[in-house]
């Protein structure tokens, strides 16, 4: 089969075509043969060499894919009413950027009624993130107030929708007017250009003093500390990710005295079951939301899987609003 691997670690150029032996699916797993493959924050980390694939996972980047089933464990597919010839999209630990990929039956998903396969192929890695995160972690409930950081990236459009359809009010950051405006169009409530307006000034604004629920960062380093100052009682502060760097101040009294919890996660290191879990969340209760077009995917540009390298220059230029999706069909 036709894959792109990781020749080095370094820049964009180091991602490159080759041919590589088509995965053999074991017990509990399935052959996708790959239309679109996802290009997320991690491939990024992982091509940097900053990031290696768990244990047993594929050496080869991409960490969600959409396709159709080509053969697996018939037991496993008929416990989660799939079969042979089905269109699925499927969250993976590696090997996504491939034109065969082996996944989980249990973390594979039928791709919702009027999606294209480069639209489903944009859902897992963001909306398995976000649900994990933002609704089992951090246990938003409706009427709550979620403060998203980065609103305009992949895991931004997705919990600002989410949340929005869900019953909560969504305060999102971006980079730009235009970018605010993006996350505005998304369904959030507000958004605070984080370049020219201070968010924990402007998060206790909006709340008028009470501060919000629940804080989604990817950032943490120094927005750490005014991320504890801008939570209300009870609040929530979810680490996803560290571009800000690992290291973080914060106010410890203020988390004693409003019962604070500041936490994280990743996924991809997760067992299998407990990403199973996800994936029947999503199916029962997030799925029919994107059918009833409530929910959409944001897909910003598709690139030819031999143009990965501009693939990832664009997702590191942060100029996307949305996902950013290759294509394996000509």
């Amino acid at each position: 089969m036709k894959a792109i691997a990781i020749t080095a670690p370094g820049g964009p150029d180091v991602l490159q075509p080759v041919e590589a032996p088509t995965p053999t699916p074991g017990a509990g797993e399935v052959l996708i043969r790959v239309t679109a493959s996802g290009v997320n924050r991690p491939d990024v980390l992982q091509r940097k060499g900053l990031y290696a694939p768990p244990p047993g996972a594929s050496e080869l980047p991409g960490l969600e894919v959409a396709g159709e089933i080509v053969s697996g464990d018939a037991a496993a597919l008929a416990a989660e009413g799939l079969r042979v010839g089905d269109r699925v999209c499927a969250l993976v630990a590696g090997g996504g950027y491939a034109e065969y990929c082996v996944a989980p039956v249990v973390q594979c998903l039928p791709v919702p009624a009027g999606l294209s396969d480069l639209e489903a192929a944009s859902l897992p890695e963001t909306f398995f993130t976000v649900w994990s995160n933002v609704f089992d972690r951090a246990r938003l409930q409706p009427g709550e107030t979620l403060l998203v950081q980065g609103g305009t990236s992949g895991i931004g459009v997705t919990a600002i929708q989410l949340a929005r359809a869900l019953g909560a009010t969504v305060i999102a950051t971006a980079g730009s007017a235009a970018k605010c405006d993006a996350c505005l169009a998304l369904g959030a409530h507000h958004a605070i250009d984080y370049k020219r307006q201070d968010f924990r000034d402007e998060a206790l604004r909006l709340t008028e003093g009470r501060g919000v629920d629940v804080i989604l960062d990817m950032v943490a380093g120094e927005y750490v500390a005014r991320e504890v100052e801008c939570l209300a009682e009870d609040g929530r502060l979810v680490i996803i990710a560290v571009q800000g760097g690992v290291q973080a101040q914060c106010n410890a009294g203020l988390v004693l005295r409003r019962r604070l919890t500041i936490t994280g996660s990743t996924l991809r290191p997760r067992p299998v079951a407990f990403k199973g879990a996800i994936a029947r969340a999503l199916r029962s209760q997030v799925w029919p939301l994107i059918e009833q077009g409530r929910v959409r995917p944001v897909l910003f540009k598709t690139f030819a899987a031999h143009e990965v390298a501009q693939a990832h220059a664009l997702m590191e230029s942060n100029q996307h609003i949305g996902k950013i999706v290759l294509t394996w069909t000509s």
